[in-house]
């Protein structure tokens, strides 16, 4: 696959990914927050600190589809193994640590304010930070890896 068409696929999985996460996000979960007021009202005292929590969520997300774009721009212009590129990847990597911290102490806090069911925060919560820590350390050792790349081609783009 060429260069230019790896980066327009990797675009556009970008934008699909953000306009789904866009509608979960800020139409859906409060849609269906909104639901779960109407049918047991006595939770409706949930309602926006979960809403306040979910957007918090969800606002690394998006800036790491952000530096996904950049770094697909980078690999359009022929530009793969780069410094920049590494720090972006990096980047991502620290909010996605950042991000499974949040959503994990998050929801533990909401048990103990009495606003989250006890089984998502402690059995749901830490799977699915599990796997957000995986997804950090893959795009640590990515950034690591692209970095020693664009330490090599400078070095070879030196002695020509």
């Amino acid at each position: 696959m060429k260069q230019k068409s790896l980066a327009n696929w990797l675009k556009i999985i970008i934008v699909v990914t953000a306009v789904i996460g866009a509608v979960a996000a800020f139409a859906f979960i409060p849609y269906y927050g909104r639901h779960i007021v109407e049918v047991s009202p006595e939770m409706s005292y949930c309602y926006y600190p979960w809403l306040v929590f979910e957007i918090l969520f969800s606002l690394p997300c998006f800036a790491a589809l952000f530096f996904g774009w950049k770094i697909a721009a980078n690999i359009g212009a022929d530009r793969s193994f780069t410094r920049e590129n590494s720090a972006y990847l990096r980047n991502i990597a620290i909010l996605a640590a950042v991000d499974s911290g949040y959503f994990l102490l998050g929801n533990w806090a909401l048990v103990f304010l009495d606003m989250n069911i006890p089984g998502l925060a402690f059995i749901v919560a830490p799977l699915l930070s599990f796997f957000g820590v995986a997804f950090s350390v893959v795009f640590a050792a990515l950034s690591h890896l692209v970095y020693k790349a664009a330490v090599l081609r400078e070095d070879s783009d030196l002695t020509i």
